[in-house]
């Protein structure tokens, strides 16, 4: 086979209320998110691995983007692959449905599950329990989707994970105009290419994104009275930010990139607050 082995584990799942779909993985193959993950709002996720086929990341999602169930594309790309047997596939589609494939000659152990709004395999796993732990994750937890793909990976990793060990992992979780300044439909995209403990990177990486790019909801705000006021200026004097409170917290968020948790000073983000008493 041409194609590179991708001993791994992955889920592909949506958030149908929050309206985002993604994925997850980890591998001892070096820069996994190079080639598993594949996503797209309202259209589905895709997970391409083993003997990886790239070519049904792309043509699946145009299949969904056509009305392909999940399923129906799982039939139809692997269907028109004579190299099927060695490759493992996970979609979901727009509507939530769920589809996993192994082929019979991927490597023990091998396989997958399929739940609501969700699909997880693996191959050349130390046992059958990897794949276990990312459904029962998936299934038992709820928050953002990004945490929960996350928290998967930790969970199978813990179960016994790839037999080959760890290298990289990636997230994947994609949403309309849900990414970066409403113009984006990628929410988050972070990639652990050649790490000791990848896992763990990745949610150290996506603790940081999320506290530049994630959004508090105004009513979790934090009234700056008279003593939170004096505990910022304080703070932001001993950084080298002196001058107007409002003035001085404006020119620290905006070098810490948190300008867009940022509105007045009459209220202070606890992300922002948090990020602050850290430095």
């Amino acid at each position: 086979m041409a194609e590179p082995l991708i001993a791994t584990y992955s889920i592909v799942a949506c958030d149908l209320e929050a309206q985002q779909w993604g994925v997850s993985v980890q591998s001892k193959f070096l820069s996994v998110g190079s080639v598993v993950p594949w996503a797209e709002p309202h259209v589905g996720a895709i997970a391409t691995q083993a003997y990886a086929n790239p070519r049904y990341g792309p043509n699946g999602l145009q299949l969904l983007r056509e009305g392909l169930s999940a399923q129906e594309v799982v039939d139809k790309l692997t269907g028109e692959d004579e190299g099927r047997d060695h490759r493992q596939l996970g979609v979901v589609d727009g509507e939530g449905n769920a589809a996993t494939y192994t082929g019979s000659e991927c490597m023990d152990w091998a396989g997958g599950r399929t739940g609501t709004h969700y699909a997880a395999q693996g191959n050349i796993l130390v046992n059958p329990e990897t794949v276990d732990a990312l459904a029962e994750t998936f299934e038992s937890t709820s928050g953002p989707l990004a945490v929960r793909l996350i928290d998967c990976l930790a969970a199978a990793e813990e179960a016994g994970g790839d037999s080959r060990g760890q290298q990289s992992s990636a997230l994947l979780v994609v949403q309309r105009n849900g990414g970066y300044a409403g113009m984006s439909d990628v929410v988050v995209e972070l990639r652990v290419e050649d790490h000791e403990r990848p896992i763990e990177e990745l949610r150290r990486i996506h603790t940081l994104h999320d506290e530049i790019f994630g959004v508090t909801p105004r009513d979790k705000w934090v009234p700056v009275d008279d003593e939170l006021a004096a505990e910022l200026r304080e703070r932001l004097a001993q950084l080298g930010y002196d001058g107007e409170l409002e003035d001085s917290f404006t020119r620290w968020t905006g070098k810490e990139n948190l300008e867009d948790r940022v509105d007045g000073i009459e209220a202070i983000d606890p992300v922002v607050l948090k990020a602050l008493r850290r430095t």
